[in-house]
C-alpha cells in the first residue's frame, strides 16, 4: 500500500511577532492558528510539538490495535497519551502514556504488544529518519 497526505503551512512576519496557519488535506485543520505564543506559551492554536504528539499517539495506538488484532484480540478501549518534550531546541523524549482495556489478554501479553507497537509504529520509525528538501524561491 502507498499513498500520500499533505499540509500545508503559511507564516508571515518575524519569528515572535509573527503569525501563521497550518491546514490539512482532509481540513480537520483549516488554517489552524499558528504563533509563537502558540508554540512557547499558551496562546490559542496549534504547534508543531502538539502535532507530533497527536501524530504518534494516533499512529502507535492504531499500530496496537492491528497487532491485538493478529494475535487473536480485540481492544473495547486503547487509549494514549503521547507527550513530547522540547529543550534547548531539540525534542529530547515522547513518553506515551497507555491505558488498555482488552479482553482475555494477559499483562504480560498486552505489555509486549504493545512495546512492538512502538518499534514498528509509522511515526516511532520516521523519528529517526533521513530528512530531504526540494526549495523552490518565487518571487
Amino acid at each position: 500500500m502507498k499513498f500520500t497526505r499533505k499540509a500545508h503551512a503559511n507564516w508571515k512576519g518575524t519569528g515572535m511577532e509573527g503569525k501563521g496557519t497550518i491546514s490539512t488535506q482532509s481540513t480537520t485543520l483549516d488554517n489552524a492558528q499558528l504563533s509563537f505564543k502558540t508554540r512557547f506559551a499558551d496562546g490559542v492554536g496549534t504547534n508543531p510539538e502538539e502535532l507530533v504528539a497527536a501524530a504518534h499517539s494516533g499512529c502507535f495506538t492504531m499500530q496496537l490495535s492491528f497487532l491485538l488484532n493478529e494475535a487473536g484480540f480485540t481492544a473495547d478501549d486503547l487509549t494514549t497519551e503521547a507527550t513530547v518534550t522540547f529543550e534547548d531546541g531539540s525534542i529530547t523524549l515522547i513518553h506515551l502514556d497507555l491505558k488498555g482495556k482488552v479482553p482475555s489478554i494477559s499483562a504480560e501479553e498486552f505489555a509486549s504488544t504493545a512495546a512492538k507497537a512502538k518499534e514498528i509504529c509509522p511515526i516511532s520509525k520516521l523519528l529517526n529518519t533521513t530528512i530531504t528538501l526540494s526549495a523552490e524561491l518565487i518571487g
